[in-house]
């Protein structure tokens, strides 16, 4: 039986049914309603909640739960998810699993509250310090965000990685119908051997650190970890085609932005206009064989990359077509959204 839920609260309930038991955090908009959904719904089934005192605290309480074997997660907001990139790090290095939420509003700096996509560098590059990556997930409707959430501590626990749900304000704002999954049996998962569990059962004293000081163990720690994000390139890719079979332009977006595209791919459709759709769901590790396969279709003569910003995914778009094709760009930012509409003129005057 579905449910009408906001975005953000659908994202809260996921992730409680996912398994996550220790939620901390700090508000901003637009993502407030995953901690107030926290406040009250963990305590319900014997999780924690801490407001913390800053983003800095969470990003580091969520290090220690996870060091422990919690299935911990936060959330917030561009600025808020900058001042955790520290910590981010650390977590990385250290290979604990964690679930990080992203509702993307305008910047630089503290910018406005309005919807973007502005963090996509700093999602899929690594926003902090040194070689590290997370899974990174970038759902388009409320439902997509839903069943992400439901598997993300999964897929955290199984790479040691912290998984990030790359949203933005709409996303987080608006309301549709979901069908929520079933409590997962959290009894039935195997104990974290590597974890800081501190009941005296295990086998060795295990210590989280992310200090290497000699360079060879360094190295061959992040060699370790590279070897880590191979591994969820080859296993984790997720990717949408739409149309794509016989579209002389397709048209490359994600998230929300894509709803958008696919109006936009569907009235160009109507005018006799061969036009597809190609969206990443996994923004990192990106869906590189897909795009590559549709840049070396013969029917395809260009794409168009679309997104909330001044152009942050399309350097991604170029490098996994291998520039076979030409890849244009049109963007809004500073919290305006373009219509299916804009997108339409562009193309038609792009084709020309």
């Amino acid at each position: 039986m579905k449910e009408l839920m906001k975005g953000n609260e659908a994202i809260a309930e996921a992730a409680v049914r996912g398994g996550c038991r220790a939620f901390f955090g700090y508000p901003i908009t637009p993502q407030n309603e995953i901690p107030e959904y926290m406040s009250w719904r963990l305590f319900e089934v014997g999780g924690t909640y801490v407001q913390a005192e800053s983003e800095v605290a969470a990003i580091n309480m969520v290090y220690g739960a996870a060091g422990a074997g919690a299935r911990a997660m936060t959330s917030s907001s561009s600025p808020g998810i900058s001042l955790k990139q520290e910590g981010i790090s650390y977590i990385c290095c250290s290979r604990l699993p964690c679930v990080i939420v992203n509702m993307v509003r305008g910047g630089p700096g503290l910018g406005g509250i309005q919807p973007a996509q502005s963090d996509y560098f700093q999602a899929t590059k690594g926003g902090g310090h040194g070689d590290y990556h997370m899974l990174v997930y970038g759902p388009a409707s409320v439902q997509e965000c839903v069943n992400i959430m439901y598997d993300a501590f999964d897929k955290a626990d199984k790479y040691r990685v912290p998984v990030m749900i790359l949203g933005d304000g709409m996303l987080g704002q608006i309301m549709e119908p979901v069908e929520l999954p079933e409590f997962k049996d959290l009894s039935k998962l195997p104990r974290k051997n590597w974890a800081t569990y501190g009941d005296g059962t295990g086998e060795k004293r295990n210590i989280i650190n992310s200090l290497l000081i000699e360079p060879d163990e360094l190295e061959a720690h992040n060699k370790l970890l590279a070897d880590t994000y191979a591994e969820m390139a080859r296993n984790e890719t997720m990717c949408e085609e739409y149309l794509c079979d016989d579209a002389e332009i397709v048209l490359t977006a994600y998230g929300t932005v894509a709803r958008i595209a696919k109006s936009a791919v569907n009235i160009l459709r109507e005018q006799g206009k061969k036009v597809g759709l190609l969206r990443p769901i996994t923004l990192y590790p990106f869906p590189n064989d897909a795009f590559r396969k549709v840049a070396e279709q013969d029917c395809v003569k260009e794409f168009v990359c679309t997104e909330l910003s001044m152009g942050q995914m399309i350097e991604d778009v170029k490098l996994a077509t291998g520039m076979l094709k030409p890849v244009h760009f049109y963007g809004r930012c500073g919290g305006n959204v373009m219509t299916p509409e804009d997108l339409v003129e562009f193309v038609l005057k792009e084709g020309k």
